[in-house]
């Protein structure tokens, strides 16, 4: 079973993880691969998480749902890039649809509390953060006179032209993109109102179009600050990506507001640090340095 797990493992970090950084020991990356296992972390931290359940037998997510209520998420319990991840899920045709798409990904499953609110990854060292982003689902804004596929072209143009690609992706016009709009009343013909957000799919992860903006670390509060700094020591990590939902926002103490911590990433996916659609591209060099200069003798060993 051993072998058979270390196989799988191998299987996901080189079919799904391409690209992804390699600076945290083989006991730290064992330590947090699980969302279940990051969730006991922050229990034992008191760090504000979601309240959740991982399960094989989706009667599980039944019973949480009964005793929680909606909505919430379905993820797998390993996986990355929001793979298998669905939400808000409202009702429980779409909890037991959820949990056998994201099954395909992984044979365990995670059902976790949903939090509307403001989306971040923040990347972390031990001792100061590295980069922040907000991440948002592909969305288009209208102008009164253009069709929104016409206005998913000029987008994708225009990240085009700004270099964006390969590490953010273009926004697609397939079923999901058009069954998302369904549900808002819309097709790909509408022309929406001046101003109007339209979000083209739920999801935040780059694959499917999803946004990346630079986020200011001056306004980030020093209450927030030291926590994902906490955050990183508590997992003994080198550097850590971290996924973070607030109610309100970075720039309020998350203990003045809703908070959700979500996961921790050993091995982040440093490139769309570098390629923001919105905020300045900030200067990573120093970082970058001080962990290529890290010496870690099984950063390789899956």
């Amino acid at each position: 079973m051993r072998k058979l797990k270390a196989a799988l493992y191998k299987w996901v970090s080189d079919r799904y993880m391409a690209g992804c950084s390699h600076y945290n020991t083989l006991a730290v990356r064992r330590a947090s691969r699980s969302k279940e296992k990051a969730r006991v972390m922050f229990a034992k931290h008191n760090v504000p998480h979601a309240k959740g359940a991982v399960f094989f037998n989706p009667y599980v997510a039944y019973k949480f749902v009964k005793q929680h209520g909606f909505p919430v998420v379905i993820k797998p319990n390993v996986s990355g890039y929001s793979r298998g991840s669905y939400f808000p899920i409202t009702s429980y045709s779409e909890l037991f649809s959820a949990i056998a798409k994201a099954k395909l990904w992984w044979p365990t499953t995670v059902i976790e509390q949903y939090l509307l609110g403001k989306n971040y990854r923040v990347v972390a060292t031990d001792k100061e953060l590295g980069s922040v982003i907000q991440r948002y689902p592909p969305f288009v804004i209208g102008d009164g006179k253009t069709t929104i596929s016409t206005l998913i072209d000029q987008e994708n143009a225009i990240r085009e032209q700004m270099g964006l690609f390969p590490t953010m992706y273009p926004i697609k016009k397939d079923k999901l993109v058009i069954n998302h709009l369904k549900k808002q009343n819309l097709n790909l013909g509408d022309i929406p109102e001046s101003g109007q957000h339209v979000e083209l799919f739920y999801r935040v992860a780059l694959a499917p179009g999803g946004v990346v903006e630079i986020v200011d670390q001056s306004t980030i509060t020093a209450a927030n600050r030291q926590l994902f700094i906490d955050v990183v020591n508590m997992f003994d990590a080198n550097v850590l990506g971290i996924d973070v939902i607030f109610e309100k926002g970075i720039d309020h103490d998350y203990d003045q507001q809703k908070c959700i911590f979500i996961e921790v990433n050993s091995r982040p996916y440093m490139k769309m640090h570098d390629a923001p659609r919105y905020g300045e591209k900030e200067d990573l060099t120093a970082l970058y340095a001080g962990l290529d200069a890290l010496e870690i003798d099984d950063a390789d060993i899956f």
